[in-house]
């Protein structure tokens, strides 16, 4: 068996021992993690240089469309304002009352015999109601009578078109002159009629129920014998 002897034994021991000197294994493992960490912040430099840079020309293109875009805005507001307005004059005119047909209904029930001399109307802006104060006379040789059948034939005919109609007298008093009716002298008196209404149309009235004819019976034929 051959003997070998190492000579450089203790240089290979001396090399082993620097290969493996915790010093230098500790700095290179430093230097291994700081280019691991200059790596992750530059990276994320780079993305905070991405993010400047869109944010650039977002702003950009911001400051390129802002006058439209206030322009448009400014110009919606004012189209909602003449919107709103629009509507305001819609319910205005939808709500507002005619004078035209209450006349022709008062003008309807006036008779030969009664005179009307005063008309005063307002519209109530508590309730939107319509009040009116109707002076005339009547002539007759019951002139309070001709005055009340003219109040109930008012009353009627209102009733068709509106609601909540109610015509009372404020004052009815006999005069002391006599008007010339058909050339006769007549017994008058003056009235005065308090009127207020919903000019809410009036429902229309139900239709009345028709009856269901029935079958005329079958007449059997006479039998020969």
């Amino acid at each position: 068996m051959a003997l070998q002897l190492n000579l450089l034994h203790e240089e290979f021991t001396e090399e082993r021992q620097r290969k493996r000197d915790p010093l230098k294994l500790g700095i290179m493992g430093m230097i291994g993690i700081g280019a691991i960490f200059f790596l992750y912040y530059g990276w994320n430099a780079y993305q905070t240089i991405q993010i400047k840079s869109r944010l650039s020309a977002a702003e950009a293109e911001w400051q390129r469309v802002e006058p439209n875009v206030t322009a448009a805005q400014k110009r919606a507001a004012e189209l909602r304002q003449i919107i709103d307005s629009t509507e305001v004059l819609d319910t205005a005119i939808e709500a507002r009352f005619y004078w035209a047909p209450f006349l022709a209904t008062v003008s309807h029930c006036v008779a030969p015999n009664i005179q009307v001399t005063s008309l005063d109307g307002s519209l109530v802006e508590v309730d939107h109601s319509i009040s009116v104060a109707l002076e005339g006379l009547a002539a007759a040789r019951e002139p309070r009578g001709a005055a009340e059948e003219f109040r109930q034939l008012l009353s009627e005919q209102l009733e068709k078109s509106y609601t909540e109609v109610k015509v009372s007298f404020k004052n009815l008093e006999d005069l002391d002159t006599l008007v010339n009716l058909s050339g006769v002298p007549t017994a008058s008196a003056r009235f005065v009629l308090e009127v207020t209404l919903n000019p809410t149309p009036a429902a229309p009235a139900p239709k009345p129920a028709t009856r269901s004819q029935k079958p005329e019976p079958v007449k059997e034929a006479p039998t020969t014998k």
